[in-house]
């Protein structure tokens, strides 16, 4: 019933593009083949692909992509304490193998199964797929498995199926229904509300123009300034630039529906830029970078134009990537995320589950003050103090 191919070359894409992906983009055959084509997974980057596919009457009904890991780079729900742990118990924790969008940081289903399936059914190919990510995590030797990013109802059905639970959390940006930018800022006490006009003008001034450029429209040389944004921003930053040179020219071509760019413009000529990518349910901001500083312009073009734009196309969800409680001043919320996470090694798995838990009560209370600290007026009508 599960078959499984190294390569998208045995993956039919119109099918696997037919399963039922949710809000995200980022296990559509489009952007996986750009990944593939830029050698961002497979060969030497230590995500070794396996694509697990459920038939039925020849008919694809469920997907699973797995990666075979030699690292934990690339997602966003470390385990580097796990692996050092392992380490010192002399344990081998690599290779593993992990369920999830390479360099993603993005909730979506993981089990991708084809719409309309009866319960039954559905539960079904969801027991096979999972049964088969353990299969082929037997056969490659992998010390755990690890489901990143799931959704909820994903979690509860692999913690039935043993896995361990864990929650940790972003700041995604939720639609209330807002007319305009106006009507979000609104909503904010006064002094949230002053501060993000002053940001807003202060990096308005300072350029000339910000457009969105849709897949189909990007040129060359825009997508050679995304590109060079990137590659600048990970090495003034120290980080590890996953994704290959060719990947933002590739997935402009592979997924021209989702792909967004915000361009800016100043002295004539682009200094920065922003990778989108936009769906009918959500928003998804994901890489950023300039060739001058212009202050404030990060916020500007990572937050609050992807504010306006998910205002403008009334998409409910806007995310903007890991990480940054600065964005919680900015209108973005507290969201959990969730994975699942089975180990080998008994006493391993069992003091990794004592560490889930604890940290799961540690997200509570640091949720709960964070709410004291949130931008929004409260039910009373609170705004602060002062006025516009």
């Amino acid at each position: 019933m599960v078959r499984a191919a190294g390569k998208l070359a045995g993956v039919d894409q119109a099918a696997w593009d037919a399963l039922d992906h949710g809000p995200s983009p980022f296990l559509k055959f489009g952007f996986l083949r750009a990944l593939e084509d830029s050698q961002s997974i497979g060969g030497r980057s230590g995500w070794t692909p396996v694509f697990l596919m459920a038939d039925v009457g020849g008919k694809l009904v469920g997907g699973v992509p797995a990666f075979v890991k030699s690292h934990s780079y690339g997602e966003y729900i470390f385990d580097w304490g796990w692996a050092s742990a392992a380490q010192r118990a002399g344990l081998a924790y690599y290779p593993k193998l992990v369920i999830a969008a390479p360099a993603t940081p993005a909730t979506g289903h993981r089990m991708l199964l084809a719409p309309g399936l009866s319960a039954t059914d559905g539960a079904a190919v969801r027991a096979a797929l999972v049964g088969a990510v353990r299969a082929v995590a037997d056969e490659t030797g992998c010390s755990s498995i690890h489901w990143l990013f799931c959704s909820e109802a994903e979690q509860a059905v692999l913690a039935g199926a043993g896995y361990i639970a864990r929650t940790t959390f972003q700041f995604h940006w939720k639609n209330r229904g807002y007319g305009t930018f106006d009507d979000f800022l609104g909503e904010l006490k006064s002094r949230k509300r002053k501060q993000l006009r002053k940001e807003r003008a202060k990096a308005r001034g300072a350029i000339e123009s910000l457009q969105w450029l849709e897949g189909a429209a990007l040129t060359t040389a825009a997508l050679d300034d995304l590109d060079r944004f990137y590659r600048t921003t990970t090495d003034n930053h120290g980080g590890r630039d996953y994704l290959r040179p060719g990947f933002f020219h590739r997935v402009a071509e592979t997924l021209p529906e989702a792909t967004r760019m915000v361009s800016v413009e100043a002295g004539g000529r682009r200094i920065a830029g922003a990778l989108f990518f936009e769906t009918a349910s959500g928003l998804y901001g994901r890489y950023w970078g300039a060739d001058a500083h212009v202050d404030l312009l990060h916020f500007e073009t990572a937050y609050y134009a992807g504010i306006d734009r998910a205002i403008a196309k009334r998409l409910p969800l806007f995310e903007a990537g890991a990480q940054g409680e600065h964005k919680l001043l900015r209108g973005f919320e507290p969201s959990p995320t969730y994975s699942a996470h089975w180990i080998r090694h008994p006493g391993l798995a069992d003091a990794i589950a004592e560490h889930c838990a604890r940290e799961a009560e540690g997200i509570r209370l640091e949720l709960a003050e964070m709410a004291k600290f949130g931008p929004y007026r409260d039910a009373s009508g609170d705004d602060d103090s002062g006025s516009d």
